[in-house]
C-alpha cells in the first residue's frame, strides 16, 4: 500500500491506442540491473540507466507523453542522491497517478551476500559505496549491508523481485520476459548471394549451392533468376535440387528454434551459389516459403538477396 499523499498529480493520457509500460529498475549492485536494462532494451524498451530518482517523473513524462515512447525503463539505484531514495513511495505515487497501477511497474534484482562478493572480487571493480565521499564505507560486506538499507523503500515497493544467484544472463532474460509478458521475438534472414562477390561477414550458417545445375548455361534463362517461373520449370527436372532444399530445410527446422532460448535476436542463413541469381534465390525462395510455415511463432523468417542490384547488369 503506497502511503497517502495532499495532492494528486493531474492525469496524463498516453500514446493513443498503445499499450503503455513504465518499469522502475533497480537493485544491489553487482546483482544484474544494468544486465536487466539491457535485456529490456533489447526486448523494446528504451532504456536508461543511472537516472536520478527525482527526475523520473519529467523523464517519464517527456519520454511517453511527449515523445509518444509506448515502453520506458529507467534505472535507478544507489547512486542517486539519498533524498531521493528516501522520497521514492511518492515519487512512485506521482507515477501511478499519471499512468495508471498497470503501466507502472518496478523492477528489483538482487543476489545472496556471497555471490555479491564473489561478483566484485572477480571483475574486481569498486562498489558504488566505497567510491563515494558522502559516507564512505571501506568494507566490501559493510558496503553491500549498508547498500540493503539505502535501497529498502524501491525494495518494499517492488512488484517483481528476481534473484540472479544463479542465474545466468539467458535466464535472466526468460526471467524477465515471463514477468513483463513479451514474446520472443528472432529475425531469420535467409540471404542468397554470389560467391564470386565474397561471402556475407554476417553469417551464422552458410550452405553451398553450387553443386546444384546451373540455369546460366540455358541462354532462354541466363537474364531470369530464380523468382521466375520458367527457372523453377528448369530445376523441377532435377531430383537432386529438391533433395537438397530438403536437407537444408530439415536442418534449419531442427535448430533454428533453438535460438529462442540463446538471447539472439537476429540470425543470418546464407545461401550462396556462383552469381547469386539462380540457384541461391531459387533455394532461399522456397526454404522461405517452407520455413514460415513449419517454424513456431516468434521466428520471423524473411527472404532478402543481396545480388539483387547485379541482376540486371
Amino acid at each position: 500500500m503506497l502511503p497517502n499523499h495532499q495532492v494528486a498529480s493531474p492525469s496524463i493520457t498516453p500514446p493513443a491506442e498503445t499499450e503503455i509500460s513504465l518499469l522502475i529498475v533497480s537493485g544491489r549492485s553487482g546483482s544484474g540491473k544494468t544486465s536487466a536494462l539491457n535485456i529490456l532494451e533489447d526486448l523494446g524498451y528504451y532504456a536508461i540507466d543511472n537516472m536520478p530518482l527525482s527526475l523520473v517523473p519529467d523523464a517519464a513524462t517527456k519520454l511517453i507523453t511527449d515523445g509518444g515512447i509506448a515502453k520506458v525503463a529507467l534505472g535507478v539505484d544507489v547512486r542517486t542522491p539519498r533524498a531521493d531514495l528516501s522520497n521514492f513511495a511518492s515519487i512512485l505515487t506521482t507515477l501511478v497517478d499519471r499512468y495508471g497501477s498497470d503501466v507502472v511497474k518496478v523492477l528489483y534484482v538482487t543476489a545472496q551476500e556471497p555471490v555479491l562478493i564473489a561478483r566484485f572480487n572477480a571483475t574486481r571493480r569498486v562498489h558504488p559505496l566505497m567510491a563515494t565521499a558522502e559516507n564512505p564505507v571501506f568494507n566490501l560486506p559493510n558496503a553491500i549491508k549498508k547498500e540493503i538499507e539505502l535501497l529498502e523503500p524501491i525494495a518494499s515497493h517492488a512488484d517483481i523481485k528476481i534473484d540472479t544467484s544463479h542465474l545466468n544472463i539467458h535466464q535472466l532474460k526468460e526471467r524477465i520476459r515471463e514477468h513483463t509478458g513479451i514474446e520472443n521475438q528472432v529475425t531469420i534472414n535467409l540471404l542468397s548471394f554470389g560467391f564470386k562477390y565474397g561471402l556475407p561477414i554476417d553469417a551464422d550458417f552458410v550452405f553451398d549451392v553450387r553443386i546444384l545445375p546451373n540455369p546460366h548455361w540455358s541462354p532462354e534463362l541466363r537474364a531470369k533468376t530464380g523468382q521466375d517461373g520458367e527457372v523453377a520449370e528448369f530445376f523441377a527436372a532435377y531430383p537432386e535440387v529438391e533433395e537438397m532444399q530438403a536437407d537444408i530445410n530439415k536442418f534449419l527446422d531442427r535448430w533454428l528454434p533453438e535460438f529462442l532460448h540463446n538471447n539472439r535476436h537476429t540470425v543470418t542463413v546464407a545461401i550462396g551459389c556462383t552469381g547469386g541469381k539462380h540457384r541461391s534465390v531459387f533455394i532461399t525462395e522456397n526454404l522461405q516459403k517452407s520455413l514460415s510455415m513449419s517454424l513456431p511463432e516468434g521466428l520471423n523468417i524473411i527472404a532478402k538477396h543481396r545480388e539483387k542490384p547485379r541482376w540486371s547488369a
